[in-house]
Order: C-alpha cells, then structure tokens, then sequence
C-alpha cells in the first residue's frame, strides 16, 4: 500500500501522532510522552478513527506500563500517587491493577469506539496470563510494548486485506460516496473504506469521491479531501444534506463508510449523518458497503440500541471554523455517532472477506 501514512507510531519512548486537528493547512506530529497527554490526545480527536485510536490506546497504555515498571524498581522521576501501589511485597499484582486503572481511564474518553478498549483488552490480557509466571514488572512492561507494536502491525495487515476484498465491488471507474475519514489517517496508516479506494486507485482503477464535509468538524473536507489530494484521485466535497441529492441525478456506484462498533446483527454505529446517507442510498438503489476490521464487531452486544453514543460538547456545532454561527445563549445537541440499521446495509468488508450476519 504505496498511500501508507504514520498516523501512530512508537518513537524513542514516546507515542507519536499525526496531529489531525491540523490538517489540512499543517502536517504536524506531536510525541506523546504521559498518559495525561495520550488520553487528551484521543478526547480532542488529535488521534482519530476507531482502529487508530485503538492502536494508540495501547501504545499510550504500554509506555504508562514502563512508567509504573520503571517506579516499582525505584527509577522513575517522579512519585505519583498512583504510582505508589507498585512498591510492596505484592508489587507484581499492584502493578497489573494499575495497569488495568490506566486502560480504564483510557477507554472512557471515547466509549463507542470497541478497537478502543479492545487494544487495551488484547494488552492487559497479555499481561496477565505472562505475570502468572515469573516475569517482573520490568519484563512484563516490555512485554506490553511488544503486544502494542503487534496491534499496530496486525492494523496495517488488516487494511491490506480489507483492500483485496473491498476492490472487487468496485467497477473499473467508480464513483463513490464516502461519509467522515477512513483512510490512513483513522488507522495505523492504511484505511478501512478509504482504503480501498486509495488502493483501488494505485492498481490503476479510476475512482471519482463525493466527499460528505462531514458536520460538525469537517472530517470529510479536512481529512479525505487531504488524502485523496495526497494520491491523486479526484474528489469533490459536497455538504452532508446534499449526498441524497447526488444519489438521486448523478450515477453512484457505490456507497464505502467505516464503522466505530458493529454488533452481532449487523446494526453498526458509525459519524453522524451515517444513518442519513444510508436511508438515501436504500431509497435510490445505491450499494451501501461498511468496511471495518472485525475489532470492530462487539460480538457480545445483540443490535445497535446496546451501543453507547458519545455526546459531544455543543460548542462544536455552534461554532464553525472557531467563529459563532448561532446566537448567543443557543444550544445544541451533537451525538458523535449514530446507528444504521443492518437492513440498509449491502454488506460488511472485513479481513475475513465480504460478510453478512449473524457474525459469529
């Protein structure tokens, strides 16, 4: 995948991120030395798109690993207060119950993406099951970055995959719809529906994407837009309200969306205005395909009305480009994500292939 970009990445002790709160205008990378700065990192969306954060999640919770390692062996610089529980005659499991503490932390700043708390799932486990051996705390923190890089390398696998199952349903030119961002920026570096098309693109298909902007914060018009810009396929960005139109006096042939969390019926959560673009789509005749690796399936919830949906301050709909665009005193209600119901969708691209449910 020759559109590969380092989204996340371990760097010197340090988790580093494209800071996506400033594109399009600067390419900027931040190095994430502290949890506090990781956590703060997924909250303001400098880190963004489910399997991204996923990985940073567990890269931010293997360094916090290290720190509270490095304090039980009496080397760190500092002496928080949370930190003090690793030193004792039961230092091994106060260790992992801090450990454990900082993924809970973690996972609470964005609750509908599952990769979130799944990377942090797939790390604490690993530690658990190798300190009921004789590992110290300073070997099961390297142990914890080692399962991290692995989440990372296994996410850009996973685009691959995705690819090679997503770019059969593309005719030889396409044009498509794409909602938010889901290329290399809302992972490792591939892309989940993006990524098909950037791939799709560099074995020579002619792809055409109507980019939704993607209210309240531009997704679409930032992100997307900077990606395909970056590959060189066409795009024109067009206001969310006007995907149906587009549907119903423009040939599409294809509707690509990503998913947050998919429960085992199919119902999927996904940005706001998903819902919208899939409704459209059924009433026009147009395929609507969700492409997201399986650590995105929440096997354990039953339909989308068990899906938590993240509430977002209002300030982010009543200002538009940092400037007030409603009066004074407004209010505003801003879900991060809604749920499509699994009937509008075609069919979930996954690394498994093309699925339909019951997922298993």
């Amino acid at each position: 995948m020759s559109h590969l970009l380092e989204t996340v990445r371990w760097s010197d002790g340090k988790v580093r991120i494209l800071d996506q709160r400033r594109l399009p205008a600067d390419e900027v990378y931040l190095d994430l030395e502290r949890l506090e700065q990781v956590e703060e990192a997924i909250r303001t969306l400098a880190v963004r798109g489910a399997p991204a954060i996923g990985v940073a999640g567990a890269l931010g919770l293997a360094q916090e690993a290290g720190r509270l390692a490095a304090h039980a062996a009496g080397e760190a610089e500092d002496c928080r207060e949370e930190l003090r529980p690793c030193v004792g005659d039961d230092g091994k499991a106060a260790y992992l119950a801090a450990v454990e503490a900082a993924a809970e932390r973690l996972a609470a700043v964005r609750p509908t993406a599952v990769n979130l708390r799944w990377g942090l799932r797939r790390v604490c486990d690993d530690l658990r099951a190798r300190a009921r051996g004789p590992a110290t705390p300073a070997e099961l923190a390297e142990a914890s970055l080692a399962e991290a890089q692995a989440i990372l390398e296994e996410d850009l696998a996973l685009s691959r995959a995705m690819a090679e199952h997503g770019i059969p349903l593309l005719p030889p030119e396409a044009k498509v719809i794409s909602h938010c961002n889901t290329g290399g920026l809302a992972t490792a570096g591939g892309g989940t529906a993006l990524g098909v098309v950037l791939e799709a693109h560099a074995r020579g298909r002619k792809v055409f994407v109507y980019v939704d902007e993607t209210r309240p914060l531009l997704q679409g018009a930032r992100l997307t837009a900077w990606e395909l810009q970056r590959a060189g396929i066409p795009y024109a960005i067009q206001c969310d309200g006007a995907a149906a139109w587009r549907m119903r006096t423009a040939h599409i042939d294809c509707v690509l969306v990503g998913a947050d969390r998919i429960a085992s019926n199919g119902d999927t959560a996904n940005k706001v205005g998903t819902l919208s673009v899939a409704i459209a789509a059924r009433e026009f005749g147009v395929p609507f395909y969700v492409v997201a690796p399986r650590s995105s399936f929440d096997l354990s919830l039953p339909d989308g009305e068990a899906i938590p949906i993240e509430q977002r301050d209002g300030e982010e709909v009543l200002r538009f480009g940092g400037q007030p665009v409603a009066p004074d005193q407004g209010s505003a209600w801003n879900p991060a994500f809604d749920v499509t119901p699994a009937r509008l969708i075609s069919a979930w691209i996954t690394e498994r292939g093309v699925e339909q449910p019951p997922f298993s």
